[in-house]
């Protein structure tokens, strides 16, 4: 029980990596509330894991909802322990064919969701005395990917902001990681594979990016999470965990 008496807000966790972190968190001993803007989605993610877990709609690039999440939580539940940024999507395009306010819109929920959310948790940390924050950041912070130019920015602003946290609140007794996933299957690459011309040769790509020959679960970043996230991993600040099936080591 790595999380037992912790009380962990988990953004994105109505699906993918945000619900099977959610799903391990409870397992683990944690109370969870699952932040998520499809108010239908986040129920049925609460309803199934029971009593610890509490579903709040939220849309994390607005600022009064975010304070309200966090000050909920604290409120109901007494302490906020953990925070997961996860939050985020991708779009497709390049410099030219990405639309601005496509660019503003994906910004706003991928880079300044993860700024908004910790900036209303990190006070309520202090205050008890430390916390964790983990961040949902990307292989492709690193290596980068054709035609997804704003979610590639948005990935490497994650990983620097989550090193400037770290510096920051080392001294609140606050740790800031992240963890940066290669291909994880997810609703995003099944959208992909409906509307795909060819569907075969799109998925035998996907996983060709790695030389594991394979794509990822959401409940293997979700292990890394809970790492991250558990005092396990105390003197683990500023770093980003790779689990990308070898992807950036070719």
């Amino acid at each position: 029980m790595r999380l037992k008496n912790k009380t962990a807000v988990i953004t994105g966790a109505a699906a993918g990596i945000g619900k099977a972190t959610a799903e391990l968190f409870v397992r683990e001993g944690a109370k969870v509330v699952i932040a998520d803007r499809d108010a239908d989605a986040a129920a049925a993610v609460a309803r199934q894991l029971g009593d610890a877990a509490s579903a709040f709609v939220v849309d994390v690039s607005n600022g009064p909802q975010v304070r309200r999440l966090m000050d909920d939580t604290v409120a109901r539940l007494g302490r906020l322990d953990v925070l997961v940024n996860n939050a985020g999507y991708g779009i497709r395009g390049n410099v030219v064919t990405t639309a601005e306010e496509d660019w503003d819109a994906l910004m706003d929920v991928n880079l300044k969701g993860v700024f908004l959310c910790s900036k209303y948790a990190v006070p309520h940390m202090i205050a008890q005395g430390g916390g964790a924050i983990v961040n949902t950041s990307s292989t492709i912070a690193s290596v980068g990917i054709p035609d997804r130019v704003a979610y590639v920015a948005s990935k490497g602003g994650v990983a620097a902001l989550t090193r400037a946290m770290a510096l920051d609140h080392a001294g609140d007794n606050i740790r800031v990681n992240s963890v940066a996933p290669g291909v994880i299957w997810s609703s995003y690459y099944e959208k992909m594979v409906e509307t795909h011309e060819d569907p075969e040769t799109f998925l035998a790509k996907l996983k060709a990016r790695a030389p594991t020959n394979r794509w990822g679960e959401p409940h293997e970043i979700a292990t890394a999470i809970l790492f991250l996230a558990s005092d396990e991993a105390s003197f683990a600040t500023g770093s980003s965990m790779t689990i990308d099936g070898g992807y950036t080591a070719w």
